[in-house]
């Protein structure tokens, strides 16, 4: 399948699911609306499945792990080996995003879509694009052909993980110097400067952050990425990993499996997938607004609310997964709580 043929499959909400939910909620004992982004990421599960019953018991984190050239410029506190390192501890079960997941039932499966080296590890997918990007200061993080290989790598994942179960999928990433391929998306979509959507990343000194920030204007001065083209603007300024989770935000739409957005990097691969189809919004579920600058821009811009304001900017997909324990409490009362005439109690009526 092409791309152009997996974006020209992709429907809207099932209209019709969405107001069975919407009629559920409305006879459950309780205040109307009363548990807010709850209701209406549940609602949004069942517009996008066709399915009112839907459940989201098997549940799984991808984490895609991938290098950016950009790291030789001295953006990042720590080198490119440390991806490979993490990729590794995350098939091992250490990692953060691993000890949440397993809180949260939830599989974890860490993707190589473009470490700089190869990682001998089972459970880690290979599903390598290049062995990382380019540096994006000195050229084109990648080919047009690699961000299309990447976005296609992307649905293809969604499309297997569904096969094998999975009902719904968090997105996460694990990559040095994706802080600052994900700012430079962010400025190229959203049309920000460079010092309005870059941030410390994991920690950046004052110093280290001008530097960054001196890194990401010059790249968007040179390659001058196009904002309706998004392509275009990840293979000039982006990451495989942000490619790649673009695609499962179209796979998600293409396959009806809701795809949480985690963070920074999760959230510009959305709205690069939302430039791409429009109609993909209805597969996305929001968990976080990241800490970095350009966190909340991007979910305005996907019309998206997030369910959790923590200040995280922990990336692996952990905020996405801190999610899902929310959502198990809205689809259990969704499912199981009595309604107005099982208590004997009138039902509330819309208020104006």
């Amino acid at each position: 399948m092409t791309l152009e043929q997996a974006l020209s499959q992709i429907k809207g909400p099932d209209k019709q699911a969405e107001q069975r939910a919407l009629d559920r909620w409305a006879s459950v004992a309780k205040p109307l609306g009363s548990l807010g982004l709850l209701e209406e990421n549940v609602t949004r599960i069942a517009a996008l499945t066709g399915d009112s019953g839907y459940t989201i018991e098997k549940r799984a984190v991808a984490v895609l792990c991938a290098d950016n050239g950009v790291a030789a410029q001295g953006v990042t506190q720590t080198g490119s080996e440390i991806t490979a390192l993490v990729a590794k501890n995350l098939t091992i079960g250490q990692s953060c995003v691993c000890r949440m997941a397993r809180l949260a039932h939830c599989d974890v499966i860490p993707v190589d879509v473009g470490i700089c080296t190869d990682v001998e590890a089972p459970g880690l997918w290979n599903r390598k694009i290049a062995y990382g990007t380019a540096d994006l200061s000195q050229g084109p993080a990648m080919s047009r052909d690699q961000a299309e290989q990447a976005v296609l790598t992307g649905i293809e994942l969604v499309r297997q993980l569904k096969e094998l179960g999975y009902k719904i999928v968090a997105t996460g990433e694990m990559g040095i110097g994706n802080t600052t391929t994900a700012a430079a998306v962010s400025a190229a979509l959203l049309g920000l400067s460079a010092r309005q959507a870059t941030g410390r990343g994991a920690g950046l000194s004052s110093l280290g952050l001008e530097r960054k920030i001196q890194v990401v204007e010059q790249a968007l001065k040179t390659h001058k990425p196009d904002p309706q083209d998004p392509i275009d603007a990840i293979a000039k300024v982006g990451g495989f990993d942000i490619a790649g989770m673009a695609g499962m935000f179209l796979g998600g739409a293409l396959y009806r499996v809701p795809i949480i957005v985690d963070g920074l990097i999760s959230a510009a691969a959305a709205l690069c997938a939302a430039r791409m189809s429009p109609s993909s919004r209805c597969a996305m579920i929001a968990s976080h607004v990241s800490a970095e600058p350009a966190g909340a821009l991007l979910l305005e811009e996907l019309g998206l609310k997030p369910m959790i304001v923590a200040g995280m900017r922990m990336g692996e997909g952990t905020g996405a997964v801190a999610a899902l324990p929310l959502l198990d409490m809205g689809f259990d009362i969704y499912r199981g709580m009595s309604n107005f005439e099982e208590i004997g109690m009138d039902a509330y009526v819309p208020q104006q």
